[in-house]
Formats: structure tokens, sequence, C-alpha cells
């Protein structure tokens, strides 16, 4: 007995090596092009939908797919539209594998003659650094993964003779739901639909369960695949959240299609097959299972924008959760993870420059106190993302970004506690001292903003800290007047004391303005540069 599994599951443990090692080496060695062309490939649901088809088919992952773009829809780089045609697309090119297995690697032993591409990739890995050192990690493993589906299939002969599959209930739609259930859970323990696919696939060819049985299987594998990226959100933002829904709603969708259409769907497959000239068994299980995903696609993409408003629905997304875009599946692509944490930081500039014209025009909000915490809390957790953006040595400018972005942090939590100052409860910025100086640092917030909108020309940031300045040398003189004309009959000292702190408040609360704008700009510009 123990002959007989321990190489079906040394056979299992060398496929899921393989592939593992395969997905990562691919996206490794593209360097990131693979997520380029995922967000330069989505302008409309069908594109996006072909993008996620041929990605998943080349990274061999619809998991590498779908974790990836989790991140990508986060960082609001594609709307979440697109997100559900990149994630339907990765459930149709996930089926490729099959084909290959079913067409290649169960008719010809591919284990041997893949095995010096196991060596060559070894080598290449130890001899080479850098991208082309992952590369032979991706060579390797397509090594392994055959040389386990080889020892698998070995294994799978043996274990027929032990085991009698095929005396699992077949036939009716209770048995088709039990061998379901089969095939989420051998999906759930191998982490990976490709490899619950393949073992039925051999099981297929060395005759050890039928077709009806392992079209099941596959129905079921393909339902489990999306507990990984279920896993993958979890305290994930809510854009991460509402992805894997989309996904497991699809694939859930798919899954009952073909348990309805089970009788009617093997049929076709095998007259396809047959039609095709191909063999009823493993490639007429493939062809089933691009079949049952191919009318969920037909089902699921014209209605795409009702399904992505309902699952939106479900999944509402929190008012000023300004941290919503830090998803920390987007630091292996650093250029990535900076255009998220820029977006985080210009909406909490928005919010934290209203709050200061409020408080200068002496509308002062009831929970002033409260925003302001939560808006420190998202400046903290945008910080510590920043930090973890690994700094590349090779490359300034994304070292520049990432360094403007924890500066224009900083000044912003420095603001922040200034208008939780009492001096902003206290002072009379509508007073006959304090309007003139108020009002120059409402022009100093207004400038700002709209220059960080986009709206003005090059220069404005010099202007602000121009005006920054300015207003700095009106408030040492205003307040050495002030100081000056204290004593007996005269302003009081509590009383010019508060008059100082206020100018001096309204001047340090510009000058973070300025710096503000000084480090949001350069990242700005440095992120358009590099477009």
């Amino acid at each position: 007995m123990l002959n007989v599994l321990f190489p079906f599951a040394g056979g299992i443990g060398l496929f899921l090596i393989g592939m593992m090692l395969l997905s990562s080496g691919l996206v490794a060695f593209a360097g990131g092009a693979l997520q380029k062309a995922l967000i330069r490939f989505t302008g409309t649901p069908w594109k996006a939908f072909a993008s996620g088809a041929v990605l998943t088919a080349l990274a061999q992952s619809s998991t590498a797919t779908t974790v990836t773009l989790i991140g990508f829809v986060s960082a609001g780089l594609i709307t979440f539209t697109q997100a559900i045609g990149v994630v339907i697309g990765a459930s149709l090119g996930n089926t490729a594998t099959g084909w290959i297995i079913a067409g290649l690697g169960l008719k010809i032993n591919l284990g041997f003659y893949t095995l010096p591409f196991i060596g060559a990739g070894a080598l290449l890995k130890l001899l080479v650094s850098g991208r082309w050192g992952e590369l032979g990690t991706a060579i390797a493993g397509f090594g392994i993964l055959f040389l386990g589906l080889d020892t698998m299939q070995d294994g799978m002969q043996g274990l027929s003779s032990v085991l009698d599959l095929a005396q699992l209930p077949s036939g009716g739609f209770g048995a088709s739901l039990l061998i379901m259930l089969i095939g989420l859970i051998m999906t759930a323990i191998l982490q990976s639909s490709t490899a619950a696919v393949a073992t039925t696939l051999t099981a297929v060819h060395a005759g050890a369960i039928n077709f009806d049985q392992a079209a099941a299987v596959v129905v079921g594998a393909s339902i489990g695949t999306t507990l990984t990226s279920a896993l993958a959100t979890i305290g994930g933002t809510i854009y991460a959240k509402r992805t894997a829904l989309a996904y497991i709603l699809f694939n859930l969708g798919a899954g009952l299609i073909a348990v309805l259409l089970l009788p009617g769907l093997l049929y076709l497959a095998q007259s396809l097959a047959r039609h095709l000239g191909l063999e009823a068994g493993a490639l007429g299980l493939a062809a089933f299972h691009s079949l049952f995903i191919g009318l969920g696609v037909a089902l699921f993409m014209p209605l795409i924008n009702p399904f992505a408003r309902s699952i939106a629905r479900m999944l509402p997304e929190r008012e000023g959760d300004y941290a919503r875009h830090l998803d920390a599946t987007l630091l292996n692509v650093p250029e990535v993870a900076l255009g998220a944490s820029q977006r985080a930081v210009h909406e909490i500039i928005e919010r934290v420059f209203l709050v200061y014209q409020q408080v200068l025009a002496m509308e002062r909000p009831a929970a002033l106190k409260h925003d302001m915490l939560r808006v420190r809390g998202a400046l903290e957790q945008a910080f510590d993302f920043v930090t973890r953006i690994p700094a590349s040595a090779d490359d300034d400018k994304l070292n520049r970004r990432r360094v403007a972005q924890l500066h224009a942090i900083d000044h912003l939590m420095r603001l922040c506690s200034r208008l939780n100052e009492p001096v902003a409860e206290q002072a009379d910025f509508n007073g006959r001292e304090l309007s003139p100086a108020a009002r120059r640092c409402r022009d100093i917030l207004a400038l700002a903003g709209e220059g960080l909108a986009g709206r003005l020309e090059k220069g404005w940031v010099e202007q602000v800290g121009r005006d920054a300045a300015a207003l700095a040398e009106l408030s040492r003189q205003v307040r050495h007047d002030i100081l000056q004309d204290t004593g007996p009959g005269r302003n009081g000292a509590a009383e010019a004391l508060c008059k100082a702190d206020a100018f001096r408040w309204l001047e340090r609360g510009a000058n973070h303005v300025w710096r503000i704008s000084h480090y949001a700009a350069d990242d700005f510009g440095l992120a358009r540069e590099r477009a």
C-alpha cells in the first residue's frame, strides 16, 4: 500500500512545488511587466476579461492574477468593473493548464524530457542574480511540474488497483454534489485548483474514476479555488473584499450552471471531443472544464455593470476610510505601491485643508477632534505603509518619491496636532487684529488646494512659499508690537500672550501647508515624469 501512496503523494508535492516555482519565477522575471500589462489592457470589461485570461494562462496561476488584481483595485489603478472582467477571465485562463496536461503531459513522458530543464534552471538560479536568476527558477519549476505529473501518474496506476475509486457515487444530483464537495476539499487542502484538476485528469487517464465523477470533481475544484483569494482578503481593504466576493460568486454561478446542466454539458463535451478527434477521457474533461466556465462567462459578462453594483451594495464603502487604498499586496510592486499611498495622502490633504479652512472661518465642526483622530490614524497607517515599500539602489526617482511622501505625512501629522490645540478653539480669527493674518492663511490654503488639484500653472508652490514667508514676517512684527504694548492701562500679560500665540499658530500652520504642498507636488511631479 505504501509503495502506491508514497509515489502518488510525492507526485502531488512535486507538481505543487513546480507550479509555485514556475508561477513565482515568471512573475518575478517579468519585473512588473505582467502587472503593467494588466493595468494597460483593461480599458473595457471585455479587454479586462481578455487580459485576465491571457495573464493567468501565462502565469499558470489564477491566484497570482487575482491577488495582484486586488492590490490594483485598492490602489484605484483600475475600476471595480474592470476587476470583475479580469477575475472572470482568470477563471477561464485557469483551464489552460488542463489542456496542456491532457494534451501532452499524460501522453508523453515529459518528466523524463524535462529533467534537463531542472538542472539548467537550478544552475541559472545559482550562477546568475536578478531577473535572469528568477527565469532559472521558472525553468526549474517547469521541469519539476511535469516530473511530479509523471510520478503522480505512476502512483495513480497503482492506486487504481488497490482502491476502487469508481465505487464512489455516480449519477443523480445528490451524487454529483457529494463528489463536487470532494473536489472542493481537495482544492482547499492542496491550495491549488490546478493540482486538483491535474490529479483528476490523471485519475481519468488511469481509469480510476469514470468521466461523470471526474467532471463533478472539476466543478468542485473550480469553486474551491476561490478560497485562496478569500483568505487573502482577511484584514484587507473593502476593494479586496469586493473583488474576492465577485470571484467567489462567479465561480459559484458557473459551478451551479454545471451542476444543473451536467448531463447536457457532459454529452456536449464528449461530442465536441469526438468531433475534434480527441479521446473522450482527459481531453474531454479539459473541454468540459472550459465549456462550463465559458457558459458562466456568457452569462455574467453582459451583466457585468449590474453585477458590480450589486456587490458594491453588499459591501458598502465606509465613509472617511482614508487608508482604503493601502493594500499590503502592493508592496511587491514599489511603483504601484507609491501610487496608492500618493492617492491616500492627497485625499487626506484635501480633508485636512478643508478642516483648516473651517477653523479659520470660525465654523469649528463639532466632530473636529474625532475627525482629526481618524485622520491621524490614517496618516500613521500611510507612514507605516510607505516605510515598508522597498527602497531601490538603482532608482533615484522612486526613492525621492518615497522620501517626499514621508515628509508630507510628517507635516500633515503636525498640522493635525495644531488643529486640535486650544488656540484653535479660543482665538477670534474674525476679530480686528487676527482677521488680516487669518485671511492670508485662507488664501494660502486655497492656492495650495488649487495647485495640488492640478488647476494651476507651474510655480504655484513657490508662490505658496512666498506667501507663507510673508505671513511669518507679519506674525513676527505683530507679536513684537503686541508684547511692546503690554503694561498698566494697556494689554494685560495674559491677553498679550493669547494674541501672540494665535499669530504664531497661524504662522506655523501656513508653514506646514507650504511644506506639505512642496513635498506632495514633488511626489506628483516625479510620478508624472515616470509615466
